[in-house]
């Protein structure tokens, strides 16, 4: 079921957007919610090299600064497999596509509600 535009907080709304901006691939929410008590989304989506990975962070990042978003933490962006970016009510997961195969997070959390971003958030 496609997320409307109205059910997701506006930071995460921007990182959607600063993501698909850099052609990141196979954008998904998670709703966690219900599932965990550390944060409420996960955004997952790949770049086709970790050059471009690093791209879509770099993105992101710098969407949310202009607000004043920083993230409270930020991994993997050197080797850039995956990086992770930690906003507190939400983390983004930027992999590789092999590095997504092979960890498999939405196979880990294949309770939560998947939520496919529409063409037009």
């Amino acid at each position: 079921m496609p997320t409307k535009h109205h059910e997701l907080i506006p930071a995460l709304e921007e990182a959607v957007e600063a993501a698909r901006s850099k052609k990141a691939q196979e954008i998904v929410i998670l709703n966690l919610k219900e599932a965990t008590n550390f944060t409420d989304y996960f955004l997952i989506c790949s770049g086709a090299s970790t050059r471009q990975a690093q791209t879509i962070s770099e993105e992101i990042e710098r969407r949310l600064g202009l607000s004043g978003l920083r993230p409270a933490h930020v991994e993997g962006y050197n080797h850039a497999e995956w990086i992770l970016m930690d906003y507190v009510d939400f983390v983004v997961h930027i992999f590789t596509e092999q590095a997504r195969s092979f960890y498999g997070l939405e196979r880990l959390w294949r309770t939560a509600p998947r939520m496919p971003v529409s063409a037009e958030l």
